[in-house]
């Protein structure tokens, strides 16, 4: 039996660039440059390490899935630099905008056509940072979720792992096909080799749109979304403050402004 893992990654715009909204009030993904979103590094390093551990009958095989223009296939690209197999990349005009909810169609559907055993995300997009999509995907895909593991392996038809809380840890366990996410305690993602990344110019890359996945364009982008931004403004300059001298008062100035912001 071999297994078959399928990794969703994001094509992010870059944190350290500026940031904003397009006219429309969907993320600005054109004025700043983008990158594989430093989260779902982990779900591909996890990915590639059960593919590296398993012992079945069969192979295993590792396949990044990304959605989005044509530049997010430089998240796909990445991926197989570290050590992925294939790749599959969704791109039609009509996914623009798409919400989590829409976006959870078009990669569930995605999934099921790639073929999978286990799905491995990263515990929530740099971007959007809403974390929502894993337990979304695995109820479109009618499958288990275990989600937010520091540790994550398979054997024997089933993926354990360990979810690490402000108390307390649980081991969790699930029948393959599953859904996993994982922290960014789960283990440094590699860093590409130059043999990787001479590699993955020779690895697949298949192109799917909506049509391939028969999704209707009602369902997705704007028009198909659940939420949507109904404004925005940028963040206001900071201030220089309040400064406090100390000239033989300073303690009861302290006292008094904190007292007036209602600190104490």
């Amino acid at each position: 039996m071999s297994l078959r893992i399928v990794v969703p990654v994001k094509y992010v715009p870059d944190a350290a660039g500026e940031r904003g909204f397009a006219e429309d009030l969907t993320v600005d993904r054109e004025g700043v440059d983008g990158l594989l979103s430093e989260l779902d590094e982990y779900a591909v390093e996890q990915a590639l390490r059960m593919s590296e551990a398993y012992e079945g009958d069969g192979d295993a095989e590792v396949c990044v899935l990304t959605v989005g223009g044509e530049d997010a296939k430089d998240a796909v690209r990445k991926a197989l630099s570290m050590g992925a197999d294939r790749g599959v990349h969704v791109e039609d005009d009509a996914v623009h905008g798409s919400d989590a909810m829409a976006t959870s169609l078009i990669l569930a559907e995605a999934v099921k056509k790639a073929g999978f055993d286990l799905v491995v995300c990263g515990m929530a997009s740099t971007d959007g940072t809403m974390g929502v999509l894993p337990a979304m995907l695995a109820e479109r895909l009618g499958v288990a979720q275990v989600t937010l593991l520091s540790e994550v392996s398979t054997a024997d038809g089933k993926v354990r792992g360990r979810r690490d809380g402000d108390g307390a840890s649980e081991e969790l366990e699930a029948d393959l096909p599953a859904v996993v996410s994982v922290t960014d305690q789960s283990g440094e993602a590699r860093y590409p080799s130059f043999k990787g990344i001479m590699a993955a110019k020779k690895k697949p890359v298949t192109s799917w749109d909506l049509s391939d996945l028969d999704i209707d364009e009602d369902a997705v982008g704007l028009a198909g979304s659940w939420t949507a931004v109904d404004s925005a403004a940028e963040r206001p300059a900071r201030t220089a403050g309040t400064v406090v001298k100390d000239e033989g008062e300073g303690g009861r100035q302290l006292a008094e402004y904190l007292a007036a912001q209602k600190f104490i």
